[in-house]
């Protein structure tokens, strides 16, 4: 998803992978597919897909680290591979954890996270993807994870949109960041890290305006969702993300793509 980190923390990051896959009795093999400058690093292993995650030593454990341990407890209808084991070790100053995973055998649908074309989904996958984020959003929210906290979405809804967010939100259990290059075709959704609290339909908006440089697909895709976006709860998530998106657009590329055409949306929230 990323592009690789410096040189030596790609060293180090292949060293990490390596003690993993000989705890697990495996081999990394294939692409690797590396996390924001190289937190984390990922492959095939064998059957398997084997994460590697690290941060400094000491600065371990919250919410992202746990993310992916504590969604073994969702239930079965959110579609996801299986977690199998976890191995946590520390040395030189850093900890690391490894994760192995059910491999997941569809490709994602997108190696970015924002679609640039139609992806051609079929209309199950959309009907199987509302029934997922249905599940998910029946699932109490956690009282000790935060996808979206409410402080910030008071501040950032009204700073970058203009909006207001509602007086009461209802408030669901999320992904937390559910783009194209968390999904695939299966569908299966990966990279629970950030899973928690979140206004309702934050996931289904975050699926509608990353398609918005595909514009017939937007159409689409915000038709299929409609079960989920046309409820007027929803209007604080989708005001979420667009605040989001104009917020880092100085910063991330494709959030600097999607700026125009999410200002564009703003009058018809």
């Amino acid at each position: 998803m990323f592009d690789a980190p410096a040189p030596a923390t790609v060293d180090r990051m292949l060293a990490a992978q390596q003690h993993a896959a000989d705890q697990f009795g495996l081999r990394a093999t294939g692409r690797r597919v590396w996390g924001y400058r190289g937190r984390t690093l990922s492959s095939a292993a064998g059957p398997h897909w084997l994460r590697v995650v690290c941060a400094e030593a000491g600065t371990e454990g919250g919410t992202l680290w746990n993310g992916p341990s504590a969604s073994r407890a969702l239930p079965a209808s959110v579609p996801r591979p299986d977690l199998f084991r976890i191995r946590d070790w520390t040395t030189e100053g850093y900890a690391y954890r490894a994760e192995l995973y059910a491999y997941a055998p569809d490709p994602i649908v997108s190696p970015r996270p924002v679609l640039d074309e139609d992806p051609g989904l079929p209309e199950t996958w959309w009907k199987e993807m509302v029934a997922a984020l249905d599940a998910l959003a029946d699932v109490p929210p956690p009282a000790d994870r935060e996808a979206v906290r409410e402080e910030y979405l008071r501040r950032v809804i009204p700073q970058f949109t203009g909006h207001q967010a509602e007086e009461t939100i209802a408030w669901s259990t999320a992904h937390g960041d559910l783009h194209y290059g968390n999904v695939t075709r299966g569908p299966y959704i990966l990279d629970w890290e950030g899973w928690g609290r979140a206004p309702y339909g934050y996931d289904a908006a975050t699926l509608y305006v990353y398609a918005l440089l595909a514009p017939a697909a937007a159409a689409r895709i915000r038709t299929e969702l409609a079960p989920v976006l046309d409820r007027p709860e929803a209007r604080t998530g989708l005001l979420t993300v667009c605040a989001q998106i104009l917020q880092a657009q100085d910063r991330t590329d494709f959030y600097a793509e999607l700026a125009g055409p999410v200002r564009e949306q703003l009058p018809h929230l």
